[in-house]
């Protein structure tokens, strides 16, 4: 990214044609002259895309004159590009091609929430010895901004909890048992029918894909990368550990919390105590009135509470194409006007003491009991 004026068009490498990718390519390629306003005059530039079946109908109306290639690895080193976006996915080849971009002396955005919560640590260390920005505002929360506040306006304080809802999946699926009755395997189908469910939904509704967002989320509040498979996923079964994430969540449960004044969300928790770090994502009661019993369907929800601030909250849209490009396109309009990476001024990251902490409670805090299950039960204040 070196050596070329700061008003000369932003050349984009685009890895990936999928969901997300194709509203990105799409902006680039439909929308050149509105984008154009908001970088200061500065052209976004889509100049190479990479595919693994360049012969496949995408739907999508490309230039004529833009490079599509399956060699992925010489998108990601390509010359005539300044800045690569990774929209692929999964750990392999993911990792070698966005080490490849930035050794090639590229910028680099991604989604890949998968890959930065367990590669977070190098491939951060990679950026700032080559002094190139590494953005990744998609990987959490969908379109909500997270981590360009948390880097930039709310830096000055110290945070001692965070606590969200990080996956509409399993909101949805939770939300929908709840308020029709259904039981999960029923629900489930709808959600892959809907589109908000994978056919493989093992990572989501186990609690995968939210544990890889608290951990990137624990680098930008608490400064450190995290093991995230040290995540405990599992509530406590009254016969042994439950099962993970909302695999094991019944209607009995949910009617349970319902008689009582409460929800089951899947809840995704992080806080500091005594210079350790407090982690979890479990099923967790919540009070229906409260913030995270309002967030329903495939809505995302992050409260965090620190000094001076004292607690503050983002909701929206958390997953889908229109909403995750958002957050790229928004990426890219920071890499245009010269910002660095999604952690800008932050120091490095460094090592935490991990504590693993999965709701197994020792009866100091309250608790839905269920035929099955213990559910921690949150104390939520009215924000």
């Amino acid at each position: 990214m070196t050596g070329r004026s700061p008003d000369a068009p932003l050349r984009i490498a685009l890895l990936g044609l999928g969901t997300v990718a194709r509203e990105v390519a799409r902006a680039l390629t439909e929308r050149v002259n509105e984008l154009r306003l908001v970088t200061g005059g500065r052209e976004l530039q889509l100049v190479v895309l990479g595919v693994r079946d360049p012969g496949r109908s995408r739907g999508l109306e490309l230039p004529p004159d833009l490079r599509l290639t399956d060699d992925l690895a010489d998108v990601a080193g390509s010359p005539d590009a300044d800045v690569v976006v990774e929209l692929l996915g999964g750990l392999d080849p993911a990792e070698g091609l966005l080490r490849h971009a930035l050794e090639s002396g590229h910028g680099v955005i991604t989604a890949n929430k998968a890959l930065l919560a367990r590669r977070g640590l190098r491939l951060e260390a990679l950026a700032r010895s080559r002094e190139l920005p590494l953005r990744f505002e998609a990987a959490v929360g969908g379109g909500i901004p997270i981590l360009g506040p948390l880097a930039s306006d709310l830096a000055a304080n110290r945070w001692s909890s965070v606590r969200a809802i990080l996956n509409g999946t399993t909101n949805y699926i939770l939300s929908a048992m709840a308020d029709q009755g259904q039981p999960y395997a029923d629900v489930l189908a709808d959600a892959q029918a809907r589109g908000y469910a994978e056919a493989d939904p093992a990572g989501d509704v186990e609690g995968r894909d939210a544990a890889d967002k608290l951990a990137i989320l624990t680098r930008f509040a608490f400064g450190s990368w995290i093991d995230v498979d040290a995540i405990p996923r599992a509530p406590d079964g009254l016969d042994g550990p439950g099962r993970p994430g909302i695999s094991g969540v019944t209607g009995g449960d949910l009617a349970r919390a319902r008689e009582a004044g409460l929800m089951i969300r899947l809840l995704a928790q992080a806080s500091r105590v005594d210079g350790e770090l407090r982690v979890s994502v479990v099923p967790t009661a919540v009070a229906t009135g409260g913030g995270f019993g309002r967030t329903d369907g495939v809505e995302n929800r992050i409260e965090l509470r620190g000094e001076p601030i004292g607690r503050v909250a983002f909701s929206g849209p958390g997953a889908g194409g229109g909403a995750t490009s958002s957050a790229v396109l928004g990426d890219l309009i920071a890499i245009a006007r010269g910002a660095g990476s999604s952690w800008a001024g932050l120091p490095p990251a460094i090592p935490a003491r991990l504590v693993a902490d999965a709701g197994r409670l020792d009866g100091s805090g309250p608790t839905l009991r269920t035929d099955t299950t213990r559910y921690p039960v949150l104390e939520e204040q009215p924000l």
